[in-house]
């Protein structure tokens, strides 16, 4: 059935693509530009297939965890289908998420390890909350799925080896010799510590008690999204202060991250890309930062935006009047100047002057370190008004781009003002 559903999706974005392409072809073929109704209908167009590729993303994921036998864990999360110690402990888990510290047994405490905290503030959340926790966020953060994402269980920090300097090429010598002695290969290293990241949520008593699902679920589900619009937001803009170090967050040689070396001008008007011979091409801008970055990054990399800014590139043409957006057919995604894009909310999103305004990039070159243990505290009396029960999540997360060099960042240069 999900087999099913999948292609049927496919089918819905082939179409999609195709009815899209055809707005777009027919602005080209009368060599002119799209009229307001057909932007808008090909923005909807673009939009519901946006859609359609993140659910087909999903489907695909889950349908190959089951053929792997990686996660035997039901969507219902119900205690029933699991078995042995791990049962038990997720038992206990449930239980003091609807009912506190009263509703565990001497078994429950046992089983959560819980003996350390006898005023039933935090407790440590078994591993299999934790996995599927973070397996949420992956799914709500595009840049995870881009990105090189470590776990850390003994050790506190990570050491990163980066490549300060490097060597001059190999010399051509004779059979026997070894070519001249080197000595310009220096490693720096950066150091990726877990910092961490809480956050409180509100849960309806009533839906803890008689809502089909388990609490479990319920809590991980509003924990999960909130954890991650916090770190998407640090992974965007974080000042490396006992955060991560973020992609637009300008780096320097004691903070690391990406210095402004990697900067490319693209010319606006403050609000919009322009595209004439006076004020300069945004095609040729973006041109020339697709081939500034090397081309051993390409095949992985993407372009990085916020959707209001994706939205000015899709109207960018290049100096023979044609859209350098290409919408893509059947599976293949949508790309700009044949590299696909991912969208963020917390990327930069306005075009004033010296606005940092999107990025290329090779995300497999940032790195995100996240501690496995997650603690939970049950707030009971200071939501007893409203029906409601508060939870505060705490967990510890780290990143930042561990070298430069796959990375070009664009900025607004408002040629107009």
């Amino acid at each position: 059935m999900t087999t099913l559903k999948i292609r049927e999706l496919k089918n819905k974005r082939s179409s999609l693509g195709h009815e899209a392409t055809a707005i777009m072809q027919a602005a080209q073929d009368g060599n002119r530009a799209m009229t307001p109704d057909e932007e808008t209908k090909f923005d909807a167009l673009m939009d519901e297939r946006d859609q359609v590729d993140r659910t087909i993303e999903r489907m695909e994921r889950l349908l190959e965890q089951d053929r792997q036998g990686i996660d035997d864990i039901p969507d219902d999360g119900r205690p029933g289908n699991r078995g042995g110690a791990e049962a038990a402990r997720m038992d206990a888990w449930n239980a003091y998420l609807r009912d506190g510290r009263p509703g565990l047994t001497a078994d429950h405490v046992r089983a959560l390890n819980a003996g350390n905290d006898p005023e039933g503030g935090f407790l440590v959340a078994p591993e299999e909350f934790v996995n599927r926790l973070l397996a949420n966020v992956d799914d709500q953060l595009p840049l995870r799925g881009l990105a090189t994402v470590m776990r850390l269980t003994t050790a506190e920090s990570l050491g990163v080896p980066t490549r300060d300097a490097d060597l001059a090429d190999a010399t051509w010598t004779s059979e026997v010799g070894t070519g001249s002695q080197d000595d310009g290969l220096r490693f720096g290293k950066r150091e990726l510590r877990p910092h961490p990241l809480a956050k409180r949520v509100k849960v309806s008593r009533t839906l803890l008690r008689r809502a089909s699902m388990d609490p479990e679920q319920i809590v991980r589900e509003r924990m999960a999204y909130r954890h991650a619009t916090a770190q998407e937001n640090a992974f965007m803009t974080g000042d490396g202060n006992q955060k991560p170090l973020g992609l637009f967050t300008v780096g320097n040689a004691d903070l690391g991250g990406i210095t402004t070396s990697r900067d490319r001008q693209v010319p606006t008007d403050g609000t919009r890309f322009v595209n004439d011979a006076t004020n300069g091409y945004a095609a040729d801008a973006l041109i020339d930062a697709k081939y500034a970055l090397k081309p051993q990054y390409h095949a992985r990399a993407r372009w990085l935006f916020h959707r209001l800014v994706l939205a000015e590139v899709r109207k960018i043409k290049d100096a023979n009047d044609q859209y350098i957006w290409k919408a893509g057919l059947g599976d293949a995604p949508d790309t700009i100047l044949e590299i696909p894009h991912v969208l963020s909310e917390f990327a930069p999103s306005t075009l004033a002057d010296n606005d940092y305004i999107g990025m290329l990039g090779d995300f497999s070159f940032y790195w995100i370190v996240d501690a496995l243990q997650f603690e939970i505290q049950r707030l009971v009396e200071l939501y007893a008004e409203a029906n409601q029960i508060g939870f505060i999540g705490r967990m510890e997360s780290d990143a930042m781009p561990v070298l430069e060099e796959p990375f070009i960042r664009l900025q607004s240069n408002d040629t107009v003002a």
